[in-house]
């Protein structure tokens, strides 16, 4: 062992735990990190980003496109203000994520010191764990637990602040092997309950979600669902945990799911939900199923007993990782003559019908732009989107072929499609990775595009613009019709603001000019901003406020 800083310590402790790349705002309070990061700079990345929230984002997209948890560093105070949605983003996500925060000097403590918080009293409703380390020597443990309890149970954000003098204190201390991830598996008498339940119903449905699927748990929910002719549905932006082409695949719950989808579910006689807490979002909020108790019988499938029994009782509870769950229950259920075998049929038949809409109002048709989206993108391309009416046509529209491709915050927080775009492309440079945004939404963040040019990463970003926040005009037309307040935007030219950060800028106002604009992105070096002027009417597939006024 030699002396090392605090930073040094911290630097080496990440690499040991995997991480090769960190997000952030640079800081006074962590200099001595940002030093060790530069002494260390073959082994881990430090991308600079422009906005703490940004960076927070980018830590989470990273997270959510490599299954690998996402470590940001932000400074006290402001830093760790701006990048708390980020955390709150992660928490609801069930992401792995680790905020390492800036602090001020230990001796300056409790004397509301300059851009000093109380981080855990702040931060505890949204992190998993938060704590301050005050000794160098014990940096390695505490990373190790930030790591393995951001893993573990139900994934999810931690915070760990760094007062500035424990960065500068030195200390012998050895290096900790990474952290463990620890999965249960499901006893047999679970499996076999479960059997017993499949059995007997008449109409049951798989509910997929969470965020820690792996191949072979992949793999072996495809087989169990296709050999026993089940239909299968995602949770609410969770598309990405089953092949959206797939035999069984009847679609994504949550806000704008077809109308066939949500009726099953109502209908169901059994529900088994793997990974997924079927919280409100997907649920709409418990009118699909009741809560505490549903009408449908429930198998719940969770790795963090807390979860379970929180909000909805199932008639069988079991705490195990999915993966896990999904190997067993491949390996041990067939069901011999499934009476849903026509049924499931017909759902994913009307699921594939229904992505081809008839002609969409205003000089852009996006039905068109999904349809040629969903014949022309790989199956590994990544998909990016933040919050607003625009994210239907992405989460509704698209067809999810492979894992870790869809980003998009179960929160519902805006900004996060840009961001998270620079940290999927900055994860994996050769696949295509095309963020959606409205106009509100992007300019949330849309600073990040600093970041990707910085970077050299080229993401294509479609801003869709209709002049409004639309998810609030929406609801202001169905609530307070003609009574518009606070919604109308003024809106930059959005590829005149690409182009000033060293992006490409386009414009497409009709439909036949987006495939060449797509085509030329593909093709392009830097990333490339498409703005897609749809026109004021146009709120998402089949929504427009001609349409919402008619209604009302």
């Amino acid at each position: 062992m030699r002396d090392r800083s605090g930073g040094q310590i911290l630097v080496d402790a990440l690499i040991a735990n995997g991480s090769d790349t960190v997000f952030g705002v640079p800081g006074e309070s962590y200099l001595e990190a940002l030093d060790a990061i530069y002494e260390r700079q073959n082994n881990i990345r430090f991308i600079t980003c422009r906005q703490e929230g940004g960076a927070a984002y980018m830590a989470d997209g990273w997270a959510n496109a490599t299954g690998r948890p996402g470590v940001c560093f932000v400074t006290r105070g402001p830093g760790v203000t701006n990048a708390s949605i980020g955390l709150h983003t992660a928490y609801q996500g069930s992401t792995p994520m680790i905020l390492l925060i800036g602090q001020v000097p230990r001796h300056q403590m409790e004397r509301e010191a300059f851009q000093e918080i109380d981080y855990k009293q702040m931060l505890g409703p949204i992190t998993k764990w938060v704590a301050q380390i005050n000794s160098a020597e014990r940096i390695p443990e505490f990373i190790n637990r930030a790591f393995s309890i951001a893993m573990n149970g139900r994934p999810g954000p931690v915070a760990l602040a760094l007062p500035e003098d424990m960065l500068l204190e030195m200390a012998q201390v050895e290096d900790l092997p990474a952290a463990a991830i620890v999965r249960s598996a499901p006893g047999a008498g679970d499996i076999e309950q479960m059997g017993a339940l499949l059995n007997s119903a008449k109409r049951p449905l798989i509910v997929l979600g969470g965020s820690n699927w792996d191949k072979a748990g992949r793999k072996a929910i495809h087989e169990f669902a296709e050999k026993n002719h089940i239909p299968v549905a995602t949770g609410f932006r969770r598309q990405d945990c089953f092949d959206n082409t797939h035999p069984c695949y009847i679609g994504n719950l949550g806000f704008g799911s077809f109308a066939q989808l949500l009726e099953y579910v109502v209908s169901a006689d059994l529900i088994i939900a793997i990974g997924s807490r079927l919280a409100d979002a997907t649920v709409r909020k418990y009118t699909l199923v009741n809560a505490p108790k549903p009408s449908q019988k429930l198998v719940h499938v969770l790795p963090a007993p807390e979860e379970l029994g929180r909000v909805l009782t199932p008639d069988l509870a079991v705490c195990c990782d999915p993966n896990l769950f999904a190997i067993a229950a491949n390996n041990k259920i067939k069901i011999a003559e499934p009476s849903w075998k026509e049924l499931t049929k017909t759902l994913a038949n009307g699921l594939q019908s229904s992505l081809v809409l008839g002609p969409q109002n205003g000089p852009v048709d996006m039905g068109k732009i999904m349809e040629y989206l969903r014949e022309y993108l790989p199956a590994d391309a990544i998909i990016t989107n933040g919050a607003g009416n625009y994210a239907d046509w992405p989460n509704k529209m698209f067809n999810y072929r492979s894992a870790y491709t869809t980003l998009a915050p179960i929160s519902g927080a805006m900004g996060y499609s840009m961001p998270s775009a620079v940290a999927a492309k900055l994860a994996f440079p050769q696949r295509v990775v095309v963020s959606f945004a409205g106009d509100g939404d992007f300019l949330m963040n849309g600073q990040e595009i600093a970041t990707a040019v910085q970077y050299g990463v080229n993401p294509i970003i479609l801003v869709i613009n209709n002049g409004s926040y639309g998810t609030i005009r929406m609801h202001q037309e169905n609530r307070h019709p003609e009574r518009v307040s606070g919604t109308d935007l003024k809106n930059p030219d959005f590829a005149a603001f690409a182009r000033s950060f060293g992006a490409n800028g386009e414009i497409v106002e009709n439909t036949q000019d987006f495939a060449p604009a797509f085509e030329r992105a593909l093709k392009a070096k830097e990333a490339t901003l498409i703005e897609i002027r749809v026109g004021t009417d146009s709120f998402g597939p089949d929504t427009t406020i001609s349409g919402l006024k008619n209604k009302a």
